[in-house]
């Protein structure tokens, strides 16, 4: 087994990956491991833009970072931590100049400066963008960044467990893809940046690697994940192929249409129509396609054919590109057809809010971006508010750790130890479905995916969230038999799926229980059969442990502050 040492491990090489291992890199011996190379990593599928209160455009002069943090709070269903929020819309401006200064190509306005378009539940246009493109321009300007300044790449290794010695983190066991050999990475501080895990959903526009690996490792070693039941399923994604369709698509003026020609969102959210949050535009478009006025009784129609075709093909180039490709037309003369599909995970790795950000209950182990909840978007996650997120946490995590000791605190010896067992656990794992006859993990993740599709979508119900966690609790043992049809280690993407699907199945579990424990209706998550939102038993974070005998649910009070809660209208 090879051994590697350093002051601090990032894993996973999206933008809050990237952002912390550029910060890191200056003072320490630090590395970033990926399972794909960093350009690969999925933050670079992000288009619709990235907010700040800059107050670019005419008649948004007055936008603040108070009135972005009232936006973020409202559109979070009071769920939010406000300090937390507080503290990122106040660094938002920072963080979109800096990556400006870094060469990030933002569209311009006339003027020269950069341009902001409006987006879902903001009082102004502060979302500023790169087309339709922005995910990809920052995840790039960041990896050339890092590249210039001389962060250590480990790419194409996975995450398959964290260890701990002496009550903190030891450091972690990768695979390295290439050759097959696992590698232990000791370190004092591990910042998990593994991002989202919509692939536990059969529908999603999530890429094949967000599989919650850093949230299956956490969860083994003990830390709590939170907020799990609030999951973003975005209004807006391609028919037949659950492709992103951006939110910037509806902020440059698009329309959504039934079947009968109505813009419907007019019932739904009479001020704001199409502008509304996700999680009001994703139960209307649903609402009108289980009342018989989709297409097809499949999906609702966003029409672009009104708008100025050079609009569209400078701002919204890639939506028409994804529409010419994998649909047959042209968003220019033809309406898109689009329904709902899993998007984003509010919840996530439990962190707290009363000491460092991103710090997580285990001395030494961090977690940002979408694989963590810090709590700054509670139960509804504003568009343009991720990209946000991934960068400022990233620099300030990055920037705090540089504050410390960085020498190992734990004994050489109780790491060796660790480390020791963690190796022995993970070759009995693999000797074990090296020599049985069990089901494909690919069958078991199909059956999980359509579970989750199913019964913890835009709408649940207590019957239904039983029977999805009876469902994922016999997964969960059939997942106990998987069989590998070979031993061969290198590039083993049979063992890739069968140690992604351990870390998915403890992720689809802790959605479910918390979903059926949560009984209320809040932001993404809304029961039929709780239609209300009740604050005076759920106005509060839930936590959720591994235990001997099954789930533990546990909760923690959410930070409010300077924002009344109030019933939100749009």
């Amino acid at each position: 087994m090879r051994v590697e040492e350093f002051d601090g491990v990032i894993v996973g090489a999206g933008l809050s990956g990237l952002r912390t291992g550029l910060e890191l890199s200056k003072e320490w011996n630090a590395a970033v491991i990926s399972k794909v190379h960093p350009v690969r990593s999925h933050s670079g599928a992000a288009q619709g833009g990235i907010n700040a209160a800059l107050g670019n455009l005419p008649g948004s002069e007055d936008d603040t970072p108070r009135a972005h943090a009232f936006d973020t709070v409202k559109g979070s269903d009071y769920l939010a931590d406000q300090n937390v929020v507080m503290f990122m819309t106040e660094e938002a401006p920072k963080i979109v100049l800096e990556l400006e200064s870094m060469g990030a190509p933002f569209s311009r306005l006339s003027s020269g400066l950069i341009a902001q378009r409006p987006f879902g539940g903001a009082g102004y246009p502060r979302t500023c963008f790169a087309g339709d493109r922005t995910g990809h321009a920052l995840l790039h300007t960041l990896f050339e960044q890092c590249i210039r300044n001389g962060v250590k790449f480990y790419n194409e290794y996975f995450l398959v467990d964290l260890f701990k010695a002496e009550g903190r983190i030891g450091g972690l066991i990768a695979l390295d893809m290439k050759s097959g050999e696992l590698v232990s990475f000791r370190t004092p501080y591990v910042i998990l940046a593994t991002g989202g895990f919509g692939r536990v959903y059969k529908q999603s526009t999530n890429a094949v690697i967000n599989t919650g690996d850093g949230n299956g490792a956490a969860f083994r070693l003990g830390v709590p994940m939170q907020d799990m039941e609030f999951v973003q399923i975005h209004p807006t994604t391609l028919y037949g192929t659950n492709i992103l369709i951006s939110e910037g698509a509806r902020g440059e003026g698009g329309f959504l249409y039934n079947n009968k020609h109505e813009r419907f969102m007019e019932k739904y959210a009479p001020n704001t129509m199409e502008l509304a949050p996700r999680d009001i535009v994703s139960r209307s478009i649903t609402t009108e396609i289980l009342e018989g006025r989709g297409f097809e009784n499949a999906y609702v129609h966003l029409d672009l054919t009104h708008l100025d075709d050079q609009k569209i093909k400078k701002k919204l180039p890639g939506i028409r590109e994804i529409c010419i490709y994998f649909a047959g037309i042209d968003p220019i003369e033809k309406p898109i057809p689009v329904h709902p599909g899993q998007h984003y995970s509010m919840g996530g790795i439990g962190t707290k809010f009363d000491s460092e950000y991103g710090e997580t209950d285990l001395p030494g182990l961090y977690a940002i971006g979408e694989c963590s909840c810090l709590s700054v978007h509670g139960a509804n996650r504003l568009g343009g508010n991720s990209l946000l997120e991934t960068s400022v946490f990233g620099r300030y995590v990055g920037r705090t750790l540089l504050m410390k000791e960085k020498s190992p605190v734990a004994s050489l010896d109780s790491i060796e130890k660790a480390e020791k067992k963690t190796i022995e656990k993970i070759e009995e794992l693999l000797k074990r479905w090296n020599s049985i006859s069990g089901k494909n993990a690919v069958e078991i993740r199909e059956k999980m995916g359509e579970t989750m599709n199913k019964y913890l979508g835009v709408y649940r119900n207590e019957a239904g969230l039983k029977t999805a966690l009876m469902v994922i609790q016999e997964l969960q043992k059939e997942f106990a038999r998987i069989e590998l049809p070979t031993d061969d280690r290198k590039y083993n993407f049979g063992l890739i799926r069968g140690l992604e699907l351990r870390n998915m199945l403890d992720i689809a579990e802790a959605t479910a229980t918390a979903a059926l424990w949560r009984k209320e209706s809040r932001g993404a998550h809304w029961r039929t059969d709780y239609p209300s939102r009740n604050d005076t038993d759920y106005l509060n974070h839930t936590m959720i442990y591994p235990g001997k005998d099954g789930m533990i649910i546990k909760t923690k009070p959410v930070k409010l502050g300077m924002f009344e809660i109030k019933e939100r209208q749009y």
